[in-house]
């Protein structure tokens, strides 16, 4: 029955997580479809103007779900670093290449979706977003954020599924040690 508790708890975090991944994406993907367009964009002499789009609530959500769903990963990711017996076992090369794989996509997804959304503001005349120059989001940019969201997060379970299954054999191993010095 305790192990049942223990895999049922992983599901659970792996469904959170899942879950805040796909709303990631698929806010990445929506704010694609929403961004401003080149026919939005008005000139005035030297001065621009472009309205907000819808993009920039969505780009604020897909980060939001992105930074949660990366939280709650990397604890989970430390509850069984911490979990295991220090001295005895050496922890998985994989799994810690999966999480700095992860925190680099994670880096890279928060400076796109980041600058991406803030130039989905309103751009006023003579303010614009940088050097009062107003600027697009390129096609794609969303989308390959959305991707790196996917990667970042996948990376973060896959370490997450290899240190819970290593810590869970190593346990049993330990249950089983215990048991035979018991009837020995």
């Amino acid at each position: 029955m305790e192990k049942h508790g223990r895999y049922g708890f992983m599901v659970i975090f792996f469904c959170v997580i899942i879950s805040f991944g796909l709303l990631s994406f698929i806010s990445c993907f929506i704010a694609e479809i929403k961004k401003a367009k080149r026919n939005d964009l008005k000139v005035d002499g030297k001065l621009c103007y472009l309205p907000g789009s819808d993009a920039y609530r969505f780009g604020i959500a897909a980060l939001i779900c992105l930074i949660v769903g990366q939280i709650i990963g990397n604890l989970l990711i430390c509850r069984n670093f911490c979990s295991r017996e220090r001295g005895k076992t050496r922890k998985p090369r994989i799994a810690t290449a999966l999480v700095i794989f992860s925190w680099i996509s994670f880096g890279i997804a928060v400076i796109l979706i980041s600058g991406a959304t803030s130039m989905s503001k309103e751009q006023a005349y003579g303010r614009g977003w940088l050097d009062r120059e107003c600027y697009l989001v390129k096609d794609g940019v969303y989308i390959g954020s959305g991707s790196l969201v996917l990667v970042s997060l996948g990376s973060t379970l896959a370490a997450a599924a290899i240190l819970t299954i290593k810590n869970n054999s190593q346990a049993e191993q330990g249950r089983r040690r215990i048991h035979a010095q018991v009837f020995s």
